[in-house]
C-alpha cells in the first residue's frame, strides 16, 4: 500500500504561489489522465474502506457516499458503485433542484453555502464524505487557525437529514491545519503533505 501512495503522490501537479502567492497548490487532475493511476486511487481507497471501516461498524455496509462539489464527484460515484451504495452530491447553493438542506461555512474571504436534496439520505444510513483535500484553515501572520469549512458541512448536511457520517475520506490531506478537529467523525487520508 506504501508503493501506491508514493505512486500516486508523485503523480500530483504542484503549482507554487496559486491562487495567490505563498500558497502551494496540489492538482489531483494528472491523476485522472492516466487510467492505471486513477484505477490505483480508486482501488486504495476501496481496500481501506472495506478492510478499516466496515469492519468497525456493526451494520457491516456503507449506504451512502456523499462527494463534495467539485472534486468529489470525481470519486465518490466511483467508490459508490464499488461499495453498492448510493452517491449524493453536495453542491454549491443554487446548483441543486427541488426543495435542499443548506449549511453555511466559513471561508478564507467570507462564507458560502452548500446544499444536500432534501431527502436524498434515509434517517440512520452510514455515509462516507469524501473530497479531495481537506485544509481548510486561515493564516494569520505564520499561524494558520481552523475556521471550518467544507467537510463539516457537509457532516452538518447528513445529521440534518439524520444520517450517519462513520468516515471522512480525502486524497491529501495537510495535518499541519489540522482541518479535521472539527469533524464529527473520523478522517482518512491517502496522502499527507507536509506544507
Amino acid at each position: 500500500m506504501d508503493s501506491d501512495v508514493a505512486y500516486i503522490k508523485g503523480l500530483l501537479g504542484v503549482h507554487p504561489d496559486w491562487p495567490k502567492k505563498g500558497i502551494t497548490f496540489l492538482d489531483v487532475f494528472p491523476i485522472l489522465q492516466d487510467p492505471l493511476a486513477f484505477e490505483c486511487l480508486i482501488t486504495h481507497l476501496i481496500h481501506h474502506i472495506t478492510s478499516y471501516t466496515i469492519p468497525k461498524l456493526a451494520e457491516k455496509k456503507i449506504d451512502v457516499v456523499v462527494g463534495l462539489d467539485a472534486r468529489g464527484f470525481l470519486f465518490g460515484p466511483i467508490i459508490a458503485l464499488r461499495l453498492g451504495a448510493a452517491f449524493v452530491p453536495v453542491r454549491k447553493k443554487g446548483k441543486l433542484p427541488g426543495t435542499c438542506t443548506t449549511a453555511e461555512y466559513i471561508k478564507e474571504y467570507g462564507t458560502d453555502t452548500f446544499e444536500m436534496q432534501s431527502g436524498s439520505i434515509k434517517p440512520q444510513s452510514t455515509v462516507i464524505v469524501i473530497d479531495d483535500l481537506i485544509a481548510t484553515a486561515l493564516q494569520v501572520g505564520e499561524h494558520y487557525i481552523t475556521i471550518g469549512g467544507s467537510a463539516k458541512a457537509a457532516g452538518e448536511l447528513v445529521r440534518a437529514q439524520e444520517g450517519k457520517t462513520v468516515e471522512y475520506i480525502f486524497i491529501i490531506g495537510l495535518p499541519f491545519l489540522k482541518g479535521g478537529e472539527k469533524l464529527d467523525a473520523p478522517i482518512y487520508t491517502m496522502i499527507e503533505a507536509d506544507d
